[in-house]
């Protein structure tokens, strides 16, 4: 079989495969017609992409799950596709890296979705703006970052969003919290604080357990952004290069 036939067969078997399995979840909620076009539209490109490594039970159990139990993530991933389409349309290519995403269960964009400047976005099974991935440091921040945020979207399914907000929540109203106790104690002491941003920064992002799980995974705790002393001060387990 050709290349080209092979791709078509796994393209059009991956849409099948995901309709069938995205509507049956969908159904469990009442949204069968949205879980039909998630589970096929994410068949469609990753089969078309070949992203899947279907004779790795980690690659099949990831479709699996990115279908039924991780169907909302994979929507969020949807969006970032969209994203990437419209600034290649406008003249500003996304720049899809296959080496990083064929047979890796996973999508890469060098750019794409990236709404801070200088952090790589991950939804779902789609990274996005990694920037320039000839770069060693670019591909383990795709290998050893983002694709642990990747795994726990997948674990946590439809909890991951309630758990990652849930965490920048609690975290912004810490940081607020200590900001205004700086206020009155640099009233009395005239000390030097940390502005309101760097504490939100520090407490809602880089100290979300999620992000906390990243960086240590990546070998990067603490971060250089994290205030210091503040939050987590040690890593929550080894990074991978360790292991």
């Amino acid at each position: 079989m050709t290349d080209s036939r092979s791709r078509a067969l796994e393209t059009v078997s991956a849409g099948l495969a995901g309709a069938v399995l995205g509507g049956l979840t969908g159904r469990l909620v009442g949204w069968r017609s949205a879980g039909v076009a998630i589970g096929a539209a994410n068949g469609l490109i990753g089969g078309w992409r070949q992203i899947y490594r279907w004779r790795d039970l980690r690659g099949s159990l990831a479709f699996g799950v990115d279908s039924t139990w991780a169907l909302a993530t994979t929507s969020a991933g949807l969006a970032s596709h969209l994203v990437a389409a419209l600034a290649t349309i406008s003249g500003r290519p996304a720049r899809y890296s296959e080496a990083l995403s064929q047979r890796h269960n996973r999508h890469v964009y060098s750019g794409g979705f990236r709404p801070r400047k200088g952090f790589v976005v991950t939804l779902g099974n789609v990274v996005s703006g990694a920037g320039d991935l000839t770069q060693d440091r670019s591909v383990t921040l795709v290998t050893d970052h983002e694709q642990i945020h990747i795994n726990q979207a997948r674990a946590l399914g439809p909890l991951y969003p309630v758990v990652y907000g849930g965490s920048m929540a609690v975290g912004t109203v810490v940081a607020v919290a200590v900001a205004l106790a700086n206020t009155f104690n640099r009233r009395r002491k005239k000390a030097p604080a940390p502005t309101l941003f760097a504490l939100i920064d520090t407490y809602a992002y880089y100290c979300n357990p999620c992000e906390w799980w990243a960086y240590s995974r990546d070998g990067n705790w603490p971060p250089p952004g994290k205030l210091s002393g503040r939050g987590w001060t040690r890593p929550i387990v080894r990074p991978l290069q360790e292991r």
